[in-house]
């Protein structure tokens, strides 16, 4: 997946710095992301000084593409370079998603990008962004919002937050969760979105041998370990790990491998050709009455859905 990095003179440093490690962190693993760095010119000056250079020119976007637009001081956002507004929107036709850090929001704006969109920025330039840009619909006391193809973030080092976001989005829960941890920082949500996700509502955290667990548990759902086991993983004893688990968490061992199990569940429930026999021996239940015990038993605290009848429909042949 391409990232592309539009950089405007006078930069603000954090606006790119934050995820472009975060990128660069999600790339140690494995390389997902091909990150480009660009800009109307090869040398740039950033507002605190730094000078960046050997910058690559705009280049043609594709689907699936991923713009970023950092922001930069407020007066910079009143004579944007408008071959860049013209280049943003060729971006958006071509179907690239749309992104932007604090006042990267007005760049958006002149490109037209945030007409009848939910967006936001940096609480103080709220303003002045209904003001210059009126279709917007602005939100405020937001880290980050997504409307369609375009995503714009309150600013400095919220750009993080959404980043994680964004790298959850393509490549799933667990790989946010591990570049969060190796940047040291917790995952907070945008508080919009009313699903949660166990996968990070109960990793915001720092204790590695916690994660250890968690990590595990995530990749082998329908095992069955021991305490034993997970407290070796963890280096400490059983009797320490329980009790620091849910000092961390909030919840108990047992709950949280309950928790994955019935996540991957509701997942497969959607599948027509997976019967409940299977879905339950797949997530770690003895059968699927079991599974529906447990399902109900939990319902109401975990905010899952009513289990309804499920048959599954036989596969097409190729």
């Amino acid at each position: 997946m391409n990232i592309i990095f539009l950089l405007l003179p006078e930069v603000e440093i954090l606006d790119l710095a934050g995820p472009l490690q975060a990128f660069h962190e999600a790339n140690r693993a494995r390389q997902r992301y091909s990150v480009h760095l660009c800009a109307m010119e090869k040398k740039i000056r950033s507002d605190q000084g730094l000078w960046l250079s050997d910058l690559e020119p705009l280049p043609l976007v594709a689907p699936g593409d991923l713009v970023i637009v950092p922001g930069m001081p407020y007066r910079a956002t009143e004579h944007i370079d408008r071959n860049a507004i013209r280049w943003l929107k060729i971006a958006h036709a071509a179907g690239a998603h749309l992104a932007s850090i604090c006042t990267g929001a007005f760049v958006l704006g002149e490109a037209g990008l945030l007409d009848d969109r939910r967006c936001t920025t940096h609480w103080s330039r709220t303003n002045e962004l209904q003001r210059r840009f009126p279709r917007a619909k602005l939100l405020t006391n937001r880290l980050f919002v997504t409307d369609g193809e375009v995503t714009t973030s309150a600013g400095i080092a919220s750009g993080i937050d959404m980043t994680l976001a964004l790298i959850e989005r393509v490549d799933g829960p667990l790989a946010a969760a591990e570049v969060a941890r190796e940047m040291v920082v917790y995952i907070r949500r945008d508080g919009s979105d009313a699903q949660q996700s166990v996968y990070l509502d109960y990793r915001s955290h720092l204790h590695p041998g916690i994660h250890r667990v968690q990590d595990r548990l995530m990749h082998e759902p329908a095992r069955r370990y021991t305490l034993e086991e997970l407290a070796e993983l963890a280096s400490m004893s059983p009797r320490h790990l329980t009790r620091l688990f849910r000092q961390t968490t909030g919840i108990s061992v047992h709950d949280y491998a309950t928790r994955i199990r019935l996540e991957l569940a509701r997942t497969l429930l959607h599948d027509p050709t997976q019967t409940m026999e299977a879905i339950a021996i797949r997530c770690g239940f003895d059968s699927a009455r079991q599974f529906r015990r447990v399902w109900a038993r939990v319902q109401t605290s975990y905010e899952l859905p009513p289990l309804q009848q499920h048959r599954a429909r036989p596969a097409h042949s190729a």
